[in-house]
């Protein structure tokens, strides 16, 4: 038998129509490009379909961009954040550094003044540091970086560029205490600069007040308060302070003051230390009527020279007294030469000027 061969293969007519389309798409395709090439009306109409697609490109491609958008704002705020933090790190350095060149600049102009004072003043002072400030209002001291090593002693009147402040009053080989002015158990001779009233400052806590003022003082607000030397503690003519109110006490026999401090106790950062100042010389209410030398103090007559006056294991010169005188008898004593009378007797001879003078002789019983 002859072999299976299967029924005879018929062309489909899928194929046919398949080969026609395709040849129509191709003839179509050629028409456009012919058209386009000589009208370009089809350039026109893919722009038209371009902007009637655009939404849909741009909604298509909106999470891509949120997703951008997203992170660069993360990077954007990291970064910001660490700007931020280095650049007010810088400030606070930038304001601490300017800081201390104010405090710098300060400390400078009080040195200044302080110097100034003392140049101006011509005082033998100190400088010493302020260590401690113990401002309590029934307290009013101060521990200074200076003690007896640098000679720092008890009583030490202590100044700035103001004024007064205080004194020493305890002292260690490394360290003194100060006694402000404003302290309650202070107080200082002073003299109103304008007219010389003498009054005494005491301390209040975080002033000072003057008390006892006499009606008839003639002391007004504004006078200037100064150092009267008085007790020899605190040296004459430092400013203490200006009088700012004037009120009658309980008594309403005498007047209270109340004080500025002339001197910066709240502030500053060191202090002068007096060690001396210089003394003026006092001259005695006495000068000029002192009686010689080994004279008496009765006033009376000058004995004319050459008599005799009785003295020690003789008879003298110029008292006229003979042996045997009458012991209680008054015996003159020779006056100033502004206000000496005539003599009683007879004068000597004048010596001649450029010789001695001729010295009376002594007599003898």
């Amino acid at each position: 038998m002859p072999p299976y061969a299967g029924p005879p293969v018929a062309s489909r007519q899928g194929d046919a129509s398949s080969t026609l389309r395709l040849l129509a798409y191709l003839a179509l395709a050629i028409t456009l490009i012919v058209l386009d090439d000589q009208g370009g009306w089809l350039s026109r109409l893919r722009t038209q379909a371009g902007l009637v697609v655009q939404p849909v490109w741009a909604l298509a491609g909106l999470p891509g961009r949120l997703g951008a958008s997203v992170r660069d704002n993360a990077a954007s705020h990291n970064q910001l954040v660490a700007e931020n933090r280095e650049l007010r790190n810088q400030l606070l350095l930038a304001n601490a550094r300017l800081t201390r060149l104010q405090t710098a600049a300060l400390d400078n102009a009080q040195l200044r003044e302080l110097l100034n004072v003392a140049e101006r003043s011509g005082l033998d002072v100190q400088l010493a540091p302020i260590l401690d400030i113990d401002l309590d209002p029934v307290k009013q001291r101060l521990v200074l970086d200076a003690g007896s090593r640098e000679g720092v002693h008890i009583g030490q009147a202590v100044i700035d560029a103001g004024g007064l402040m205080g004194q020493v009053i305890a002292v260690t080989p490394l360290h003194s205490t100060v006694l402000l002015l404003t302290d309650p158990d202070h107080a200082v001779p002073v003299t109103v600069a304008r007219n010389g009233v003498r009054l005494i400052a005491y301390g209040r806590g975080d002033r000072l007040e003057l008390r006892d003022i006499p009606l008839s003082a003639g002391v007004e607000v504004g006078d200037e308060i100064v150092t009267s030397g008085l007790g020899g503690r605190f040296p004459a003519g430092f400013p203490v302070g200006k009088i700012l109110e004037l009120r009658p006490d309980d008594t309403h026999a005498f007047l209270v003051g109340e004080l500025e401090p002339a001197a910066k106790l709240d502030r500053g950062r060191d202090v002068l230390l007096l060690r001396s100042v210089p003394q003026i010389p006092r001259m005695p209410v006495t000068t000029g009527l002192e009686p010689p030398a080994g004279g008496d103090t009765v006033p009376g007559p000058r004995p004319a020279p050459g008599t005799a006056t009785s003295g020690g294991g003789g008879q003298g010169p110029g008292t006229g007294e003979q042996p045997g005188a009458a012991a209680d008898a008054p015996r003159p004593v020779p006056p100033t030469p502004e206000n000496a009378p005539p003599a009683a007797h007879p004068p000597s001879p004048r010596p001649p000027a450029s010789g001695p003078r001729p010295q009376p002789q002594e007599t003898r019983p």
